[in-house]
């Protein structure tokens, strides 16, 4: 049992009581303690550790759409995933969609590759088909064009471009131009779930964290989840005992113009802390004033806020420092957080902050500005969003630029709060074990080596991360993140050894028994019967209800270990072998078409 208490960093048992671990130590210690009252659960020595807590995610949001949402997470190969794709279009009653909303890169995949409009418009040529690719472009059928009522009067809107043939007509892809907003407000026009089917999502959405180990988030808001009415799922969950993660929250400023009224409304409205230790309110943002926005499409330039942006976000932050709202703030780059942070000491000077600020993401901060961050009082929250997109950062910035994007290892030598996270579910996986992947290894998903060594973390410290390092982000570093007597019982029990299997191995890992509360509220394998039930997905032509959520089978990208994608009639019935991948691949020959030993299978040399 790794612990991450400090005083007792190892331990064979728990005691948990009323919701609280109430003693840590040798089994037969613990043993002594309990009483005929006492459950006991013999975890045959796997290894156990603190429930993980997403300090940044979007489980509102997430799980009302959950349900709706075809995952590509973990599938191997762009053949599975478009064959995924037909039998789901196949299967969807109209007027729904087919939605791939992020959480997979085009080079987890074999072909290393993205599907073109003919495949997604060959696979499904009736039914709606919205793919969110990163921050960068959707790609529509012709199926969801005609849904949507595109053509070619239909004008770019503001930071997009919606991309035409040589006649006009638009041919399915929408491009952010730097702003992802015409990705997200196209994808918002599609059918929701009933408010019945809301609640089966977000449940089910809730049992799919707690089969990875997790048991608390940090919700950042989002688009279009406006407070309190698009709170009414996860509320009634609550009011009914239902919920299995605990939630913390934050107010996403929705409307352009609209932010300062927005959060006067608010303050009046609620206050940090209400709630519940399940479900509390945590402050303001990630999305204060929509000026401050520099959206993380790193296809495009780095974008540069308005001159506007100062004015605005000094009033909003203004407001919260006098109200003592603890806040986030969505930022990408350097230069946009040195200006952020030029507004926030402004406002410090006339009305001190008495609470946390959070910086999110923060990619390319610098020394300099990690100093004045920590100066204020602020912590920043990463996120695993290179490990889908380092490529591109790599490819615009070059090697160099992105050996510290985030410089997470200096962030920590200056004794700075860090919590992580993943920034799901739009773009990366919900999977913490990516994320903890990325901490280990400083590769991204396509197996690019992005950070040396010094950027990289041992699996301890990437571990604290994600327990104790986040607790700080909602105000709760002395209830949860350890295995401690006092703190909340949130705990998991691992499939596999996350101190001890090879790195690659890290992304498969799952829980097998995850504990919230002191409550059971997952199992499986050796104890799946003391998993406690959950109602059938619904509706019954889900995709989770087909596929489930996240594969965890990322670790298998050999070419070698898959059947033929292309339609080879002489594929070895061992090895599999994958044309796309060498095709695409620098390889010492002329002719790689004809070149057997790469792109038939390789037994020969093995």
């Amino acid at each position: 049992m790794t612990t991450l208490d400090r005083s007792r960093p190892e331990a064979e048992a728990v005691l948990m009581e009323d919701g609280l671990i109430v003693a840590v130590g040798e089994g037969r210690d613990i043993r002594m303690l309990s009483d005929d009252r006492t459950r006991i659960v013999d975890l045959g020595g796997r290894r156990v550790i603190p429930g993980l807590n997403d300090s940044h995610t979007h489980l509102i949001r997430g799980g009302l759409n959950y349900n709706m949402e075809l995952r590509w997470e973990g599938v191997p190969s762009l053949a599975e995933a478009m064959r995924r794709l037909k039998e789901q279009a196949d299967r969807t009653p109209p007027p729904q969609w087919v939605r791939v909303v992020g959480g997979w890169s085009e080079f987890q995949f074999a072909e290393r590759r993205m599907p073109t409009l003919d495949e997604i418009n060959a696979a499904a040529p009736d039914t709606p088909v919205f793919i969110l690719h990163l921050y960068g472009r959707a790609l529509l059928n012709r199926a969801a064009i005609k849904v949507l009522g595109f053509d070619r009067n239909t004008p770019n809107p503001p930071g997009g471009v919606i991309e035409r043939d040589e006649k006009g007509h638009p041919t399915g892809l929408l491009i952010a131009k730097p702003s992802a907003l015409i990705l997200y407000s196209t994808l918002a026009k599609g059918p929701k779930l009933p408010f019945e089917d809301q609640i089966n999502s977000t449940r089910h959405y809730m049992r799919e964290m707690n089969r990875l180990g997790i048991t608390s988030v940090i919700d950042a808001g989002g688009g279009g989840q406006n407070y309190p009415e698009d709170y009414d799922v996860i509320q009634r969950l609550h009011d009914n005992g239902e919920l299995t993660v605990r939630v913390a929250y934050n107010l996403f400023a929705q409307q352009a113009g609209q932010e300062l009224s927005d959060y006067e409304r608010w303050v009046e409205m609620t206050e940090p802390g209400a709630g519940s230790d399940m479900l509390m309110m945590n402050g303001a943002g990630e999305n204060l004033v929509w000026s401050a926005a520099d959206f993380e499409n790193f296809l495009e330039p780095r974008p540069e806020p308005a001159p506007v942006m100062e004015k605005e976000l000094e009033a909003v932050v203004e407001l919260l420092a006098t109200r003592k709202w603890p806040f986030r703030i969505h930022a990408t780059y350097d230069e946009t957080i040195d200006r952020f942070l030029t507004v926030f000491e402004r406002v410090n000077g006339k009305t001190p902050f008495e609470t946390r600020f959070i910086i999110d993401h923060a990619e390319t901060v610098s020394e300099r500005n990690i100093e004045r961050i920590k100066a204020l009082g602020g912590g920043i929250a990463v996120q695993h969003r290179m490990a889908f997109q380092g490529e591109y950062f790599v490819d615009r910035y070059g090697e160099r630029a992105a050996e510290a994007t985030p410089p997470i290892s200096k962030m920590l030598e200056m004794d700075m709060p860090v919590g992580a996270g993943t920034d799901a579910t739009r773009v990366a996986s919900y999977n913490p074990w990516v994320s903890l992947y990325w901490l280990v290894s400083g590769r991204t998903l396509g197996g690019l080596k992005l950070y040396p060594e010094a950027n990289t973390l041992d699996r301890e410290t990437a571990l604290r991360l994600w327990t104790k390092g986040s607790a700080w982000f909602s105000g709760e570093a002395n209830k949860k993140g350890a295995i401690k007597p006092g703190e909340f019982a949130d705990l998991a029990v691992l499939s596999d050894d996350f101190m001890s299997v090879p790195t690659e191995v890290i992304k498969s890992l799952e829980a097998v028994l995850t504990v919230t509360g002191g409550r059971i509220v997952y199992g499986a394998g050796d104890f799946a019967d003391l998993s406690p039930p959950l109602p059938p997905v619904s509706p019954d032509w889900s995709p989770i209800a087909a596929y489930g959520g996240a594969a965890t089978d990322l670790q298998s990208t050999s070419p070698m270990e898959r059947a033929c994608h292309e339609g080879c009639g002489n594929q070895c019935s061992l090895h599999g072998h994958g044309h796309g991948v060498a095709w695409t691949t620098p390889l010492p020959v002329d002719d790689k078409k004809s070149f057997w030993g790469a792109l038939g299978c390789s037994c020969f040399a093995v």
